[in-house]
């Protein structure tokens, strides 16, 4: 860890051989577990806890209130606006936003540029989409506000899913509807 290039706060909490990459800036209040790999370029905001032997890439923004379970993979440039949580064994890929109040799941994988929305058409915060385990969505999906996503769903790359998901289906479309 160089510290001369990077930020960490005093009061951060720092596990055993975690590595934080150059120019990432670490707030107040954070914790990092063991094993866990900080990226170049990322800001970690105050109250954020990563778990163990996650991996957090390069240019990814974590505000306050975020955890992330252990096991973990948050690709490049993926930003959250906190309070989200995210489950165990949970994969990111980049350019995803994920949205103030998200939850996911363990074991969901989230594809490139995947949006997540907290707020209704009247700028009212909802709150994100609750995601089950072992979910998958595809790229480009957008999820609106206050969902339910069930456990071990299947949403198509570009479908914009503004209903609640049941488990164990496969979703697609612009509105989603589910296929099987």
């Amino acid at each position: 860890m160089d510290q001369n290039l990077s930020s960490i706060n005093k009061n951060a909490k720092i596990g055993k051989n975690v590595v934080i990459g150059k120019f990432s800036i670490i707030h107040d209040k954070v914790t990092l577990g063991d094993n866990v790999k900080i990226g170049n370029y990322c800001v970690i905001h105050e109250n954020v806890s990563v778990g163990k032997n996650t991996e957090v890439i390069d240019y990814v923004e974590l505000r306050g209130g975020t955890v992330i379970g252990k096991n973990s993979y948050i690709d490049s440039r993926v930003s959250s606006s906190g309070n989200c949580i995210i489950g165990n064994e949970v994969t990111i890929r980049y350019d995803s936003i994920i949205a103030r109040g998200v939850e996911i799941g363990d074991g969901s994988y989230i594809c490139p540029r995947v949006m997540t929305n907290n707020l209704n058409t009247d700028k009212e915060q909802i709150g994100g989409a609750k995601f089950g385990d072992n979910c998958f969505v595809g790229t480009n999906a957008v999820i609106q506000h206050g969902l339910v996503i069930g456990d071990r769903v299947v949403i198509g790359s570009m479908s914009f899913v503004n209903k609640d998901c049941l488990d164990d289906g496969v979703y697609v479309g612009m509105p989603a509807r589910k296929i099987r």
